[in-house]
């Protein structure tokens, strides 16, 4: 008989200065097994205005490709309106995490992550500094 389960737990990720990705989904998968939960969805949300959340293929040539494309799309160099307030040179920083989004859902089944052969789950620090990033995950589904 399986019965209704939510289960919380978080991680911290060290990150470089940004745009810098971090494949988390080893992480997320071990937090998935320890729900035992056979059919459900695991939510994953970075914590901070700067960070974000999304999939890629985590390999050298993609990482590289997507830290440009969010260069492109909010480039560090432009003037910011948040400037102008805090003088913190990280203005671009905000608008590229907005644009990303700071959390996903994944879906559970059968145990285990519904991703592809090639999608992993990465963390993206936009701040013009190093960063500690909390990640907090939620797993509900039906118990296995």
């Amino acid at each position: 008989m399986s019965f209704p389960v939510v289960y919380y737990d978080n991680l911290e990720v060290s990150m470089e200065v940004g745009p810098d990705i971090v494949d988390i989904t080893d992480q997320l998968a071990s937090a998935s097994r320890k729900a035992n939960v056979e059919n459900g969805s695991l939510h994953v949300a970075i914590i901070g205005s700067t960070g974000s959340v999304t999939t890629i293929e985590y390999e050298p040539g993609v990482v590289e490709d997507l830290k440009r494309a969010i260069n492109r799309l909010a480039p560090p160099e432009m003037e910011y309106e948040h400037e102008k307030a805090w003088h913190d040179g990280n203005g671009h920083s905000h608008v590229q995490a907005a644009l990303l989004g700071p959390s996903i859902a994944i879906p559970v089944r059968r145990g285990t992550l519904a991703l592809g052969t090639w999608q992993q789950v990465v963390v993206i620090n936009h701040d013009n500094r190093p960063r500690r990033r909390r990640v907090e995950i939620t797993v509900v589904g039906n118990s296995m």
